[in-house]
């Protein structure tokens, strides 16, 4: 389903998308390892693990879009390779990519 908010609301998209995502996967929150959260601002990434009730360890571990970079039109490709290279380097597996949405 989709997680689409207000404009205003677009920052906590992933807040909601997640959770379903996560359902129709078969997956808790719990049973993430990873979860790459876009920062169109520094504060998305807080604000969707404090409404999700995330592990702060667990979120953007090498850093966010602040840190790292904020590559115009290619969010999704940078959230989704740091996400794919923490797992691998961490031998992790189950990872989350979100991104804000509105409309």
């Amino acid at each position: 389903g989709d997680a689409q908010r207000a404009p205003v609301d677009f920052t906590i998209a992933p807040a909601l998308a997640v959770p379903k995502a996560l359902a129709h996967a078969g997956y808790a929150l719990e049973d993430v390892d990873n979860h790459e959260i876009n920062e169109a601002f520094s504060v998305v990434a807080l604000a969707n693990a404090k409404i999700l009730g995330a592990d702060m360890a667990k979120v953007n571990k090498r850093g966010g879009a602040v840190s790292l970079g904020h590559p115009i039109g290619c969010s999704g490709a940078r959230i989704v390779g740091a996400l794919a290279t923490g797992l691998a380097a961490d031998g992790d597996e189950i990872g989350v990519a979100s991104i804000c949405n509105g409309g």
